[in-house]
């Protein structure tokens, strides 16, 4: 069973703490836990309820009259409207499949807008504010690391299968991009969907993956000569600094571009050398491969 603070749930439901707060004076159905020290938690079951509240809120129904809903009524209207959800409904019922571990629930929501918006567009309206919505609470520890990876597994099947799907052949006049993680960094998702706009772009990729050494970029550069470098760093690595970490690659890579985003590609104190570009959006990524 799962323990979420109202800070958890404002990032995960979209509604703010403030608001959940009047609604638990003014109505009976939601009613959190308070742990020996008195600090209020909500379980997986009040999560699940909230965001069933949360997409019907934002279509219009007033709080008051889903206060007085059976759960029964309430899932006949989210069935009801499902058909016209939009992508925060589509992120809602994404984390809803993720706590309850329902991968047919994930599957429909992604086909579903896939359907409708073609993959790429659906990776950037759905998967990519569902991983930021949860990525902070997977850093907490407030998910679980088994819910991570049920969710970062099926991305991942998703997005091979996306590029498994592109017939585009590679340009006569096409850039070599190297796509790797740096050591300590294991998620690829992003890393996988950048495989695939470039693919669909017709460019050559080399893809390294996950956790590839500093001292193996060197024969990379020797047997690839790569005119682009794409990397993301989320964490702190144990044995040298993102900065450090970022000059070494520079000089590894004197003549080639490189592309970097990630959590710690945010920090404000970085020097970064002239031919490192920060890729913290898909939209800087599209613009940076363009």
């Amino acid at each position: 069973m799962g323990q979420y603070s109202i800070k958890d749930v404002e990032v995960l439901s979209g509604i703010k703490a403030h608001t959940l707060r009047i609604w638990e004076k003014r109505y009976d159905f939601l009613k959190p836990e308070r742990t020996d020290t008195n600090i209020r938690y909500y379980n997986d079951y009040q999560l699940r309820l909230i965001l069933n509240i949360s997409t019907l809120n934002r279509k219009g129904y007033k709080i008051s009259r889903i206060a007085h809903m059976t759960e029964k009524e309430l899932n006949a209207e989210l069935l009801r409207s499902s058909d016209e959800a939009d992508t925060d409904d589509q992120t809602d019922r994404l984390v809803r499949a993720m706590i309850d571990f329902e991968a047919d629930a994930f599957e429909k929501v992604i086909n579903q807008l896939t359907n409708k918006f073609g993959f790429e567009d659906t990776c950037i309206r759905l998967f990519f504010p569902f991983m930021m919505r949860t990525g902070v609470l997977w850093t907490a520890g407030t998910i679980r690391p088994a819910q991570e990876h049920f969710v970062t597994n099926l991305l991942r099947r998703k997005l091979l299968a996306a590029i498994d799907r592109v017939q585009t052949p590679v340009r006569d006049d096409a850039k070599c991009y190297v796509l790797f993680l740096p050591e300590g960094e294991n998620h690829e998702t992003l890393l996988l969907f950048t495989e695939y706009l470039l693919r669909l772009r017709s460019q050559h990729v080399v893809y390294l993956g996950s956790a590839v050494p500093l001292e193996d970029l060197v024969y990379v550069r020797d047997a690839f000569r790569p005119d682009v470098l794409v990397t993301y760093i989320s964490i702190e690595q144990e044995t040298i600094s993102t900065q450090e970490y970022l000059r070494q690659l520079a000089e590894i890579y004197p003549d080639t571009r490189i592309l970097a985003g990630g959590a710690r590609l945010t920090q404000p104190d970085l020097h970064l050398a002239a031919h490192i570009t920060v890729v913290n959006s898909v939209a800087a990524l599209k613009e940076a491969i363009s």
